[in-house]
């Protein structure tokens, strides 16, 4: 290696720093709770290669991992040779970003004089983009709403104001959604300066070698990893049932090459594509399955490209987490975020002490839409609810934590004060977790109902109602979650109309045990 450690400790702790305030940024400039309350977001910086080299400390897998692969793909679909300072590039394309229409990705090409040195790239989870919602109800995708392909949302500094007002007319909040944008362009300006301000610095004229550096290690410390485990398959599985009833499973055989450093990761034998808008692109689930390898072998290296290079997937051209063209994509959440546990259910076979048990899974997505006792129209951001995680080796599971995604939960006062919604509870659900030597941690419940004299629409995505996470290693299952609308179960939670005294109660799972009890 070329560079002297401390050199090298020096200049990734600032590269860190720039990519942690370009995140700071968008999220106190966001209008939307979602991104502002709830972290729903990835920061990026990216080299002259489009390879991504730091990530924020905030952000959820599921948009940084797919935020890594965003950058290449929007270079690939843009002549980079006409890229000038002052161009932003835009897509929301599922295929391209990180799945769905509601995460858009924005990059912003650094310059230093006349020569791109970088790139600042971020994906945000925004309020709305038209079509149906952020529910599982569409039939395809073009019922989702608005679809951006590759475009430049800025040209040299001015705004692209075709795009602006076609963008504008197609969703429920241009306000938020504008400032939401408007948000990321920021947060780029600010990387922009910030890398140049490290070059001035510590006299570098570009961040090449100091990127080959960085992602060089890290690809050679995650094959490190990988060799130190036995080679072979092993095997796992999840099941779970998801909005309307129907039943999921996800299969997967991870390959350990030894020699090689490498992990394949295969999904054959997984679910087929579903007629419901909960089917995953292979982005999110590449993001999902190397955050659980990556989070089970070595946890406290740097995420970028070089450590995310030896995890490879294989995936069945019909099935549920290989989306086509034009399956419905919006709620792809709700089979995504359960990717990580089939895959931890096989390296507990080799590592058991690094793993967790299968936690609640997707997060319960709510989604509000009406008009409050003034009449004035409203439609919120999605906001969520989680369950109880798996327990670990050694330690209890969290309760009522949003694992595998980690947002966060946006408080009941922000959108008691945001929207026409009032809480009538929301408190641990005691007992939820499954037993074992260390127990999962306990579900939620929430109730609510909308302060308004009108009806009003609901768009929510609940799963495990019927059986909840399993215990691991001998440890006992969580308890399944509970919908109901004036206290009757409802299994069918696609887009609703409701009246204005109707009330919402949801219990969500509690993550299985780990271990006989």
């Amino acid at each position: 290696m070329s560079m002297d450690g401390v050199e090298l400790q020096i200049l990734w702790s600032n590269l860190i720093g720039i990519v942690s305030e370009q995140a700071r940024a968008l999220q106190r400039i966001a209008f939307s709770p979602i991104v502002r309350e709830a972290g729903d977001l990835a920061n990026g910086l990216f080299d002259e290669q489009a390879r991504m080299v730091a990530q924020a400390v905030t952000g959820t897998p599921g948009h940084i991992n797919s935020l890594a692969a965003a950058a290449r793909n929007l270079l690939e679909n843009c002549d980079r040779d006409s890229l000038k300072p002052g161009d932003v590039l835009i897509t929301n394309d599922p295929w391209m970003s990180a799945g769905h229409f509601f995460d858009i990705t924005v990059l912003s090409p650094i310059f230093r004089g006349e020569r791109i040195i970088g790139y600042a790239g971020s994906t945000i989870h925004h309020a709305d983009i038209g079509g149906y919602g952020i529910g599982s109800g569409a039939r395809d995708i073009h019922e989702e709403g608005l679809w951006i392909p590759t475009m430049r949302l800025y040209e040299a500094g001015k705004p692209n104001e075709t795009l602006f007002q076609i963008i504008r007319r197609n969703v429920r909040t241009p306000d938020a959604l504008m400032g939401d944008l408007g948000a990321q362009v920021s947060s780029g300006i600010i990387a922009s300066d910030r890398l140049n301000a490290l070059c001035d610095r510590y006299g570098l004229d570009d961040i090449a070698e100091l990127s080959e550096e960085i992602i060089d290690r890290s690809e050679k410390a995650t094959r490190d990893a990988i060799r130190k485990l036995p080679g072979g398959t092993y095997h796992g599985a999840s099941t779970f049932d998801v909005p309307g009833g129907q039943t999921i499973t996800l299969k997967t055989a991870v390959t350990v090459d030894a020699e090689a450093g490498e992990i394949v990761v295969d999904f054959d034998g997984s679910s087929p594509p579903s007629s419901m808008g909960i089917n995953v692109v292979p982005a999110y689930t590449h993001a999902y399955a190397t955050f659980a390898v990556r989070s089970s072998l070595n946890p406290d290296l740097p995420n970028n490209a070089g450590s995310l290079a030896p995890i490879r997937l294989k995936l069945p051209e019909e099935c549920v987490v290989n989306a086509k063209y034009p399956s419905p994509v919006n709620a792809r959440h709700v089979v995504g975020m359960y990717v990580p546990f089939p895959i931890l259910k096989a390296l507990a076979q080799v590592i058991p002490d690094s793993v967790v048990a299968e936690g609640s899974g997707a997060v319960w997505t709510v989604q509000i839409q009406g008009k409050d006792k003034e009449g004035r129209p409203f439609t919120s951001s999605m906001f969520n609810y989680s369950g109880g995680m798996g327990a670990r080796a050694s330690k209890p599971g969290i309760s009522a934590v949003c694992y595998p995604t980690g947002v966060s939960a946006v408080p009941v006062e922000v959108l008691e004060a945001t929207y026409p919604i009032a809480f009538t509870c929301k408190e641990l659900e005691h007992g939820s977790g499954g037993a074992g030597r260390q127990p999962g941690g306990d579900g939620q419940r929430i109730g609510y109902r909308m302060r308004t004299g009108r009806s009003w629409l609901l768009n929510t995505i609940p799963s495990r109602l019927k059986s909840g996470p399993e215990g691991l290693l001998g440890g006992c299952d969580g308890k399944p979650g509970v919908f109901q609308i004036n206290g009757e179960s409802v299994e069918d939670t696609r887009k609703r109309e409701m009246q204005p005294d109707d009330e919402v109660f949801m219990i969500t799972p509690g993550g299985g045990g780990y271990g006989p009890a």
